[in-house]
């Protein structure tokens, strides 16, 4: 199945969304960026847990981002469901790595899955019928991207060592974004490792079956990617 990615759409701080189309079919996502930008209405919406969250965080421009982030995911899922931004009741799926309450997050009730990114000035929120994960990833610096790489498939590690050096945080930043999308699709997180399924580092993504992934064009200077869970063809 063929994956399909309506347009990205923008959801300024505290707006909302004008027009949401609902998924109504596997394989399609709907994709929308959040730019972080101060969110005075945000603080209302929040529900206990992430009010703590909030709260705990040391730095400002943190708080004011996941202020932004949370505040907007929740005006897009009461949009989606035709209910008010803070009566959205986030639950937690089953760990599919040892079965403990601490999955995938999803929305009760819902009938729908979301995933929800945020990685330096922007947030990334994917929809889907189906489950969904999706990541943001600022480009990071030359030193850090040539650490990390060592954790990664042994194949993308070749494949980062042939790169010229100039290429390299950029390409290590869209293999690592099309990571973290599915390993949030499938629930298992960084707990699934990081080297046990190859995404790639070239133009395109790997596949991996039972998902489809694709790149998601964000910013300058970003890389993003989703993934969406479809079935698999029997053999």
């Amino acid at each position: 199945m063929t994956l399909e990615i309506t347009p990205v759409r923008v959801l300024r701080a505290g707006d909302t969304p004008k027009s949401a189309v609902p998924p109504v079919a596997d394989g399609t996502v709907a994709l929308w960026l959040l730019p972080m930008a101060e969110d005075p209405g945000a603080p209302a919406l929040l529900d206990a847990e992430e009010r703590r969250r909030w709260k705990a965080l040391i730095r400002a421009d943190h708080r004011a981002r996941y202020l932004a982030a949370h505040g907007g995911l929740r005006r897009l899922l009461g949009h989606h469901l035709g209910i008010r931004a803070d009566e959205v009741v986030f639950v937690r799926e089953d760990c599919p790595v040892c079965g403990g309450p601490h999955g995938r997050p999803a929305v009760r009730d819902a009938g729908f899955h979301f995933s929800l990114s945020h990685s330096g000035d922007l947030a990334l929120v994917g929809i889907a019928a189906t489950p969904v994960g999706v990541d943001v990833e600022a480009h990071p610096e030359a030193e850090v991207s040539a650490l990390v790489a060592d954790s990664l498939h042994p194949r993308e590690r070749e494949e980062f060592a042939r790169l010229p050096a100039e290429e390299r945080p950029a390409a290590f930043a869209r293999c690592w974004a099309r990571k973290e999308a599915y390993l949030k699709g499938t629930g298992e997180g960084l707990a699934g490792g990081l080297d046990r399924t190859y995404t790639g580092m070239g133009a395109e993504p790997a596949t991996v079956p039972g998902w489809s992934l694709a790149d998601v064009r964000v910013a300058p200077a970003y890389a993003a990617a989703v993934a969406v869970s479809v079935p698999v063809a029997p053999q």
